[in-house]
């Protein structure tokens, strides 16, 4: 037994590489990055590919190690070419994410030192922190000291979190929810209704409140509705308002809706996923106003802040309604609750394991401040404002004029469909390659998006945008 115990450590040291040869991968993957960040990353948005990847599959998982030098080709072949680059400043497309530099130190050094900070216990300092950023959101969108929230994988997660808080606080049983009501526009991020699917409230009654030209929640149809239901003996109980929709980049007038919503004793969330960093800056604030109101709040880090994929955040104004939803404990976890000076994220959360994702966006911050974060949010809206505006000089249809950094437009040609040609003009942009623009329908029309939030977009990348469409209508 001892025998074959020291023959199995033999093999399984090899999972702990000694020091040259960590210095050898780490300087392979640092070149790696250094020439995405330095060339690629700056010249290809979106890269044509017969294979898509496919030959990923002709690197197996095999019992031997293969080298850096080949494991980071294959990587950069199937992987870090093919499609859509979203670390790129010429991504217009969806909602652009974010790859500030920092995020990889933070996660780096979260999976090096490997802390669980689920719990305050295991890792008191990791909660603390994870628990300031959330504070800090808080108090950027006029929440109480007392409000709190999670740090999610992202804004589907926490749309869910607030839904399954909201349906707990309001004493939502199976027996109700045929007769729950739900509000809403049709330009409410798909995930909601996914997530009510998921939290068990398939059923649920969805009144899609009408919208005015800018794509905004029309307030007074909001409350004829619920008048209207709670008179048929229905139980309306929760309303969704947009910071920054993702089709249009509108707001939904929260001021109204909130108050609407006390009166009416609804729950009011707000997905401002897209939109909700801008509130960073005191000139784009006012647009907000009424955000204070809700009950709860969406937010994406890993996109008004630049960050990687992977971190989004709920807040939630009621933080007891939040623990009550989400606390469980098991016998075997008798010796992790112990202490409890700072609420754990694994008693506000779906999640017990969870990845120490607060490090990548406390570490930004701090080595960044708050400035340039605010900056390149502020010269987002310029952008977007400027090719508003000079893309009409090109002949072009817009939509309303932007509320954040979305703005829509088509062609219409005097001849033909206008839904192919303005098909044909994001298709010719992808063969490009330099830009990537998405669409949208809106009523059955076609529009071409234009949406500006990669940090790395300025106004070299949206000059070349009309450069490229004035050539191609």
């Amino acid at each position: 037994m001892i025998d074959r115990i020291k023959v199995l450590e033999e093999i399984s040291q090899e999972l702990e590489p000694i020091a040259s040869k960590r210095s050898h991968w780490n300087s392979a993957v640092q070149d790696y990055a250094d020439n995405f960040l330095d060339d690629f990353n700056l010249h290809n948005t979106y890269v044509v590919s017969e294979t898509m990847g496919k030959e990923i599959y002709d690197f197996p998982i095999e019992e031997e190690g293969k080298s850096i030098e080949e494991v980071l080709k294959c990587l950069n072949d199937n992987v870090d070419t093919p499609n859509l680059n979203p670390a790129s400043g010429g991504h217009f497309g969806y909602i652009p994410g974010g790859g500030v530099f920092t995020t990889a130190l933070g996660d780096y050094l979260a999976a090096v030192t490997n802390r669980y900070a689920g719990i305050f216990f295991a890792c008191p300092g990791g909660v603390r922190m994870e628990n300031m950023l959330l504070r800090w959101m808080c108090n950027m969108v006029g929440y109480p000291a007392t409000a709190l929230g999670n740090l999610t994988s992202g804004g589907s997660i926490a749309n869910l979190s607030a839904i399954t808080t909201a349906r707990d606080a309001k004493g939502i049983k199976a027996k109700d929810i045929e007769r729950c009501v739900i509000y809403m526009t049709k330009q409410l991020h798909h995930c909601v209704q996914k997530s009510f699917r998921i939290a068990g409230m398939r059923e649920c009654i969805i009144r899609y409140i009408p919208m005015d030209d800018s794509f905004r929640m029309k307030d007074r149809k909001l409350h004829e509705q619920i008048l209207k239901d709670k008179g048929n003996n229905l139980l309306p109980f929760m309303v969704f308002g947009s910071a920054g929709t993702t089709d249009t980049g509108s707001i939904d007038p929260l001021e109204s809706i909130g108050i609407i919503a006390k009166e009416n004793d609804l729950w009011f969330h707000v997905d401002a996923a897209y939109g909700g960093f801008f509130m960073l800056s005191e000139k784009l604030k006012p647009a907000f106003k009424g955000v204070e109101l809700s009950d709860s709040i969406a937010i994406d880090p890993h996109k008004g802040l630049f960050l990687s994929y992977g971190i989004g955040a709920i807040l939630i104004k009621d933080t007891e309604a939040l623990y009550q939803t989400h606390h469980y404990t098991a016998n075997y976890m008798q010796d992790a609750f112990t202490l409890d000076e700072d609420p754990s994220p694994a008693d506000l959360s779906p999640e017990l394991t969870k990845h120490f994702r607060g490090l990548r966006m406390w570490i930004s911050l701090q080595l960044f401040g708050v400035a340039p974060f605010r900056a390149a949010l502020e010269e987002k809206i310029a952008l977007c404002q400027y090719f508003y505006k000079e893309v009409q000089k090109l002949g072009f249809e817009v939509g309303p004029e932007p509320d954040l950094s979305i703005a829509i437009f088509r062609y219409v040609p005097k001849t033909g469909n206008v839904n192919a040609f303005n098909q044909n003009i994001v298709d010719q942009i992808m063969k490009d390659g330099r830009l990537f623009l998405s669409s949208t329908t809106l009523d059955g029309e076609y529009w071409i998006r234009f949406a500006v939030l990669s940090f790395r977009t300025h106004l070299e990348q949206v000059q070349l945008a009309l450069q490229l469409l004035k050539k191609l209508v």
